[in-house]
């Protein structure tokens, strides 16, 4: 075996292991976290698995897409239709299917990736500018959906989301209790779990995804269209897939959004979403499923961070106490880390990881600088130093 080849297998292993100890280090979170972090948790899991569907379709197929949050929509009101009931209070006139859960989700993330799939030949015409600005129109459409069509929605004050239940084991209420050493798991805690499975899971599918066959052609297609097609990439039906996928992606992310909120509102499934996806993306790197994932943890607790660490931390206070809000603040630095990304490193977060790592691996194997040795001269030959007259 080639000493490249084993540098590869070993470097392989290493980010293996790295991933695991990070998944075991979520998963005895729960024991040490309050409820407000717990819940910042859920929704940085959500914007996980909606950031690695975008970042397959715009930087491993370059596709722009500014839609990404009526896909969500359309995964977080499926689940609330399939899985809910007609309010028998009168206070919502939303009704819904009554099915089980986990069937609710199969479905809303199936309805989701066909309503991808019906976008698809209009994304099969335009590119660029243009298809961004045509997705955009899904989510103006879908505002009004979402407050007109109130028989599936609830109208402006949206609907209540069905708690998540599999096997008997409720994940939305104590039921049946359950203690973990002291530590009482509620719904949060619950719902931690189920999120990070699903995390994991949509993270393992992406890598295989871009790794294969149909991600080879997504970033031929993206490179150049035209060679795609010559190589035989049927380019309609590539974008037709890459975009149902995606849709799919975001619909299970706004299922797990309407899990967190246990309410489904218009007013989260606006444009600033789609942007702040968009934001994940860039800053975690264009067509990386890791670098999508830390971009999203990045933007999405950074704000709830900055807010409640406010008093130790300068400028971020209340504006009436003369501080600048949290929220503006996070909204300053993302604009600052795009900008730094696009301008010092084009990879985003993944690739200034890899830029570190790679570095620390090289000044390892080096070891310490030692003064090279001068060559001794041949036997006839007269060398000159610098003190040699010329």
């Amino acid at each position: 075996m080639s000493s490249a080849l084993t540098a590869r297998l070993r470097r392989v292993r290493v980010g293996t292991a790295c991933r695991i100890i990070l998944v075991l280090i979520l998963a005895v979170l729960p024991l040490y976290l309050d409820n407000a972090l717990l819940q910042t948790g859920l929704f940085s899991m959500a914007a996980v698995v909606g950031a690695i569907g975008l970042t397959i379709l715009t930087g491993a197929a370059g596709q722009l897409s500014l839609a990404h949050a009526f896909f969500l929509a359309v995964g977080a009101y499926s689940y609330s239709y399939y899985a809910g009931v007609k309010d028998p209070s009168g206070a919502s006139k939303a009704h819904g299917l009554g099915m089980p859960p986990v069937l609710a989700m199969i479905l809303a993330v199936a309805t989701a990736g066909v309503v991808g799939l019906l976008f698809s030949p209009i994304a099969g015409r335009l590119r660029g500018i243009y298809l961004g600005v045509a997705s955009l129109s899904l989510v103006f459409i879908g505002s009004f959906i979402y407050e007109n069509a109130r028989g599936l929605t609830g109208g402006f004050n949206g609907r209540p989301a069905t708690e998540f239940d599999l096997f008997g084991f409720h994940f939305g209420q104590d039921n049946p209790p359950l203690t973990v050493l002291n530590v009482v798991f509620g719904r949060f805690e619950r719902l931690w779990y189920l999120f990070l499975a699903l995390a994991v899971l949509a993270y393992i599918f992406g890598v295989n995804v871009l790794r294969g066959r149909m991600g080879r052609a997504m970033q031929t297609m993206r490179d150049s269209e035209v060679a795609a097609a010559t190589m035989g990439v049927d380019i309609r039906r590539t974008k037709a897939g890459v975009f149902a996928l995606s849709s799919m992606y975001a619909g299970l992310a706004g299922v797990m959004v309407a899990l967190a909120f246990t309410r489904v509102t218009p007013d989260y499934f606006i444009l600033p979403l789609s942007i702040s996806y968009l934001a994940m993306v860039v800053i975690g790197g264009l067509g990386s499923v890791g670098g999508a994932a830390l971009g999203a943890v990045f933007v999405t607790a950074l704000p709830t961070l900055l807010s409640r660490y406010s008093g130790s931390l300068p400028f971020v206070a209340e504006p009436a106490s003369g501080g600048y809000d949290a929220g503006k603040i996070s909204a300053a630095l993302f604009g600052v880390a795009i900008v730094f990304i696009v301008i010092f490193e084009p990879g985003g977060l993944s690739a200034l990881g890899t830029r570190i790592t790679r570095r620390f691996r090289r000044s390892k194997t080096e070891g310490p600088a030692t003064e090279p040795k001068r060559a001794m001269p041949r036997s006839g030959t007269v060398t000159r130093t610098q003190e040699d007259p010329v």
